[in-house]
This record gives C-alpha cells, sequence and structure tokens, in this order.
C-alpha cells in the first residue's frame, strides 16, 4: 500500500496558526501567459519551535491577504513528503497544502 498524505489533527501538531503573510508563487508557462498554479503562504504557531509554517494553496482558492497575526484555519489540510537525493545521500521534505485558509 502506497501512502500518499497525512491528514495532520492540526491542534495537537501546530496548535493556534496565525498569518504572517504571503510567501511565493509557483507559475507554469501555457501559450504565451504565465498561469498561476498555486501560492504559498507563512503562518506561525507559539508551540512550534520552526520560524515559520509554510502551506501551499491552489490558485483556484484566490488570493489570500489577512493581516499579521490574524487567527487562521486549514481547510481540508493534508502533509505529504516530496524526496530527492543530492550525490548519495537522500533527503525528505514534508509538504503541508491545503483548499485554503479562513480566519478562525
Amino acid at each position: 500500500m502506497e501512502l500518499k498524505n497525512i491528514i495532520p489533527n492540526m491542534e495537537k501538531t501546530f496548535g493556534t496558526l496565525k498569518f504572517a503573510g504571503p510567501g511565493r508563487i509557483l507559475t507554469r508557462r501555457e501559450g504565451n501567459k504565465d498561469k498561476i498554479v498555486s501560492r504559498t503562504y507563512n503562518l506561525y504557531s507559539p508551540i512550534q519551535k520552526a520560524d515559520s509554517i509554510q502551506v501551499t494553496i491552489p490558485a483556484i482558492a484566490g488570493e489570500i491577504d489577512f493581516p499579521y497575526e490574524t487567527k487562521v484555519k486549514l481547510v481540508d489540510p493534508k502533509i505529504t513528503a516530496e524526496g530527492y537525493k543530492i550525490n548519495d545521500n537522500g533527503f525528505t521534505d514534508y509538504v503541508l497544502t491545503a483548499e485554503t485558509i479562513v480566519k478562525d
């Protein structure tokens, strides 16, 4: 059986999430135009030791803009693993995605 994604318990995993601003935008070239595929946003949580938590939202959700430190909630969050190698070493990035971000 192949592991496709993990559905996290957001409250236990991250605690209270707060909006910290936009991140990168992923685009794809279609014909003569660039089409936005997804947007990444920065969030943070007081219980996490990391600087920020990044969540990727599909472009269909539109652009999200909340004031800094607004309490937010993720709709349908999932965590996937992306593996890659550099020379003879293997690495894994864990990617948090959601359908959209809403005020909590």
